[in-house]
């Protein structure tokens, strides 16, 4: 029995977050069963044969789907707003499974420069070997986008905040310009998370997630989600995701849907302390400039106003000293963790042009302003007092 499956106007996002698009079996669990099998029986022949030809409803094996799991993209497509959904095992499948499930050679892609770097391997070095060429454009430049369209575009692809500098592009102007060309808008929304920013009311064909930061926010799975409509769900996606395989786990969905419950609490105050620590890293001794699109000095501080419903969860900022500088501010904290990994109860600081965006050449990162001394900390869910103490200990140590 579905409790909630469908989208429902008179319950609120945290109730959906807790109980949609749950199924309970004969037992009546409370929690979401998992179910770890591999394949599925069929009373006779003819059901099977019924059931691979999409005759009788019904699961045939969890490369395709699992119960667990398709409970998991029930509930993500409700709290989206999207028609269906599709789980897969990491944020980069489900990035590289919604580009290449539309795309053949002659195609071409209009995409966001400023992009986590695994996205620009895709984009730039991925896609071309199989005849896809990719125009990448300074995302917050709309003349640019337009300038970039060619008859053969298919997709325009982007993040927003992006990676690490947490600029705010235009999604309904960028999502005006895509249309027009008649190519399909593909979004990244992580950094804003579900429920700080949504991109289909504002004109994304598809939204795209690594549900392993925010959604299960405790560093424990890894995942991906891909919403969009049933049509494309059906006509592109389906045949690709069958045959290639990035499904995710059923013990994963599992426990995304625990983390989905918690969701909407963790957001709210990942983003609250998120607010006061760039305000605090602003008047730090040894702190350049802070990048947060909920201050007003940020350079897109009115679009983030009308796109998004908070700051969001993540703090860029710049240190003295380049590289030695901010090696000193991260090797200095006791509180805060040097990790990769972002939307964690623990608050996690990363150097970018070491870590994530290293592969670019100094020339790509500066243009795309990620100066050897910028840090991008995913604020947790630590008190914030303990945790402004320990970025000033970093900032005397700079």
């Amino acid at each position: 029995m579905n409790d909630i499956s469908a989208p429902d106007e008179a319950l609120g996002l945290e109730t959906l977050l807790v109980h949609g698009g749950t199924a309970r079996s004969g037992f009546g669990e409370t929690s979401e069963a998992l179910f770890l099998n591999s394949g599925f029986v069929y009373d006779s022949a003819e059901a099977a044969e019924a059931r691979f030809k999409g005759e009788a409803p019904g699961f045939i094996y969890s490369r395709y789907a699992n119960p667990t799991v398709d409970m998991f993209e029930k509930r993500m497509a409700l709290i989206e707003g999207a028609e269906a959904a599709r789980a897969t095992a990491s944020g980069m499948a489900a990035v590289t499974a919604a580009l290449l499930c539309q795309l053949k050679a002659g195609d071409h892609v209009v995409a966001s420069r400023a992009l986590f770097g695994s996205c620009l391997y895709v984009v730039e070095d991925l896609l071309p070997r199989y005849g896809v060429p990719c125009t990448l454009v300074d995302g917050t430049d709309l003349d640019q986008w337009k300038q970039a369209v060619r008859p053969e575009t298919k997709v325009f692809f982007l993040e927003t905040p992006t990676n690490p500098t947490l600029d705010v592009l235009d999604l309904n102007a960028i999502a005006d310009i895509a249309h027009d060309a008649g190519a399909r808008f593909v979004v990244d929304n992580v950094f804003a998370t579900p429920l700080g920013q949504r991109p289909m009311q504002l004109g994304a064909d598809v939204v795209v997630y690594s549900a392993t930061k925010h959604v299960d926010g405790q560093g424990r799975c890894l995942g991906g989600v891909i919403l969009a409509s049933e049509e494309f769900i059906a006509t592109e996606l389906k045949d690709f995701y069958r045959h290639t395989g990035p499904s995710m786990s059923p013990f994963n969905a599992w426990v995304m849907l625990k983390g989905l419950e918690t969701l909407a609490l963790r957001v709210e105050r990942h983003c609250a302390s998120a607010a006061r620590i760039a305000d605090f890293l602003a008047d730090l001794p040894g702190i350049g400039r802070v990048l947060y699109p909920g201050r007003a000095d940020h350079p897109q501080a009115d679009l983030a106003k009308r796109q998004m419903a908070n700051g969001g969860p993540m703090v860029a900022f710049e240190v003295e000293d380049g590289k030695a500088g901010a090696f000193r501010f991260a090797n200095a904290l006791e509180i805060v963790r040097i990790s990769n990994n972002l939307g964690d109860s623990k608050s996690l600081l990363t150097h970018p042009a070491t870590t994530t965006h290293q592969r670019l050449t100094p020339e790509a990162r500066a243009a795309l302003g990620i100066r050897d001394g910028i840090l991008r900390i995913s604020v947790g869910l630590e008190d914030p007092r303990d945790l402004e103490k320990d970025l000033k200990r970093a900032a005397t140590a700079v």
